[in-house]
């Protein structure tokens, strides 16, 4: 273990190198392509290689069934996917504060043809090999508070003791980063993750049905209907545990929300970004809305919203129905990020201001963009969280 994790590391500048090459990131001085976009598909779809590649990956098509906990696994032969897990808390004087963790999967080249099944075995046998493997996995780790925001982030290629997906029990590990169920479902599990400033230990327990977005889980990203992705959430996760910041521990409790999304391409040319919400309206009650902003304009050319109840049940909203609007701009890095919005969907009589925790909440990673907690007022009050990519 120790000789693998001391490969990794001299490695992992090659990997990051060769990572960049492959989604296509334009020149660094170029910082507006750093964003989360940028390794979600092409940078310029002109390139005939980058089409030909992406074709290569199976594609999301409708009415696929998602079904558990089968699709709690990764799905190799698409080209990326994310387990997204947010938490809004409390620690034992009342003061607020946010966890993030994210897992990430990219594939670095197309499967090779061949029947599923075969690609499958194959990619367990190569798992088993050090370096072998196609599968790239990249962990992003973060807490916030009202005045401090730390964020770290892990590389490993996927292999048996460094990083991967496990079925039974159900697990997400990135070296010491794991999220580790006692079933092959997602909960109940605990959640570790340990940093130079942070840290913090957590046990997940949710009862409540998955919540499919979009179809069915099949869910649009462009108002032509060109791109989608799979994508399913569980928006009603109690949390508690512990959380150290600057070598204080701290007890916490509260509520999460993860996110699993797969897909072969996420954005088109035409697009920038995405600004991207989940509101805790109540203790039965959360919202996921979010837009992508087109390119040139900077403005939405695509929504989404779907209201969602802890009994499982469900409110796809449209798009003529959904306000996103921008209130209060924070200034970080020399870069303007919308850290207060207005949320209006008056179909469900829902008028929100909502505001970041801490506005300086941007991820100082190698794939930059602000994500951080939310504080919501007005027809309704709760907490949340915000992902803004792309600025």
């Amino acid at each position: 273990m120790a000789l693998g994790l001391k490969s990794k590391r001299i490695k992992m500048s090659v990997v990051l190198l060769s990572l960049l090459f492959l989604w296509g990131c334009e020149k660094a001085e170029q910082k507006s392509a750093q964003n989360m976009g940028s390794i979600l598909g092409p940078v310029n779809n002109k390139e005939q290689s980058e089409k030909k590649q992406n074709s290569q990956f199976t594609p999301v098509v409708k009415g696929v069934e998602i079904t558990f906990p089968k699709d709690h696994q990764a799905h190799s032969s698409f080209r990326h996917e994310w387990w997204y897990l947010t938490a809004n808390l409390m620690d034992e004087n009342g003061n607020a504060l946010g966890v993030q963790w994210t897992q990430f999967r990219f594939a670095a080249a197309p499967p090779k043809t061949g029947d599923q099944t075969k690609q499958l075995q194959q990619t367990k046998q190569l798992k088993q090999t050090a370096w072998q493997s196609q599968q790239i996995y990249m962990a992003h780790s973060a807490i916030t508070t009202q005045d401090k925001h730390y964020a770290d982030e892990k590389w490993s290629r996927d292999q048996a003791e460094l990083a991967g997906i496990s079925a039974s029990p159900f697990r997400v590990y990135l070296d010491d980063w794991q999220w580790t169920s006692s079933t092959d479902d997602l909960f109940p599990a605990t959640l570790n993750a340990h940093s130079d400033q942070f840290g913090y230990s957590l046990t997940l327990t949710s009862d409540a049905p998955y919540q499919k977005q979009g179809e069915q889980g099949y869910s649009t990203k462009s108002s032509d209907g060109k791109v989608a992705s799979y994508y399913y959430s569980q928006p009603f996760i109690d949390v508690s545990g512990k959380v150290t910041i600057d070598g204080v521990t701290h007890q916490v409790s509260g509520k999460g929300w993860i996110d699993r999304e797969w897909s072969s391409q996420f954005l088109l040319d035409s697009q920038q970004g995405w600004d991207w919400f989940a509101l805790r309206l109540n203790d039965e009650t959360s919202l996921v809305v979010f837009q992508l902003r087109n390119a040139t304009t900077g403005k939405a050319s695509y929504s989404h919203a779907r209201l969602m109840q802890k009994d499982g049940s469900g409110i796809a909203i449209s798009q003529q129905d959904i306000s996103l609007t921008a209130v209060k701009q924070t200034e970080i890095d020399g870069r303007d990020y919308p850290t207060t919005w207005q949320v209006s969907i008056p179909t469900q009589q829902i008028e929100v201001i909502v505001s970041a925790l801490n506005p300086k909440a941007k991820m100082p990673l190698s794939v930059p963009y602000w994500e951080g907690p939310i504080v919501i007022e007005g027809t309704h009050s709760g907490t949340g969280y915000m992902e803004l990519t792309g600025y």
